[in-house]
C-alpha cells in the first residue's frame, strides 16, 4: 500500500468510528484505440487517490487528497471556499473538519 493510501485509510477509519461513511476513489486515465484496444502501457495516467464523503442525498460533502509535494491532507468541503491544508500528522483534524461541516447530517 502506498503512502497516500495509508494516510487516507487513517482518516477513513476515524470517520467510520464517528459513523460517517466514506470511500477512497482511484482514477486512471487510459487511452484506447478506436476499436477499444489499449495503447501501449506508457499511455495511462494514475491520479492521486481521493477520499470522498457523501451526504444523505448522495452529493459530495467533502473530498480529501494528499498534496503531491507537501504530503499534507487537502480537505475540500462543499461549503468551503478553498481547500484547507492539514499536516499529515493530524488526521484527526481532517475528521473534525468534515464532521463540523455537516452537523446533524447522517452520511
Amino acid at each position: 500500500m502506498k503512502r497516500p493510501d495509508r494516510d487516507l485509510a487513517v482518516v477513513q477509519r476515524l470517520l467510520k468510528a464517528r459513523e460517517v461513511r466514506s470511500r477512497v476513489v482511484h482514477t486512471v486515465d487510459l487511452k484506447l484505440f478506436g476499436d477499444g484496444r489499449p495503447y501501449p502501457l506508457g499511455h495511462h495516467i494514475l491520479h492521486a487517490p481521493e477520499l470522498t464523503v457523501h451526504d444523505a442525498a448522495g452529493s459530495a460533502a467533502a473530498t480529501v487528497t494528499m498534496g503531491p509535494r507537501s504530503g499534507c491532507y487537502l480537505v475540500s468541503l462543499r461549503n468551503g471556499s478553498d481547500p484547507q491544508t492539514v499536516r499529515r500528522e493530524r488526521p484527526e483534524r481532517v475528521a473534525n473538519l468534515i464532521c463540523a461541516a455537516q452537523p446533524g447530517d447522517e452520511t
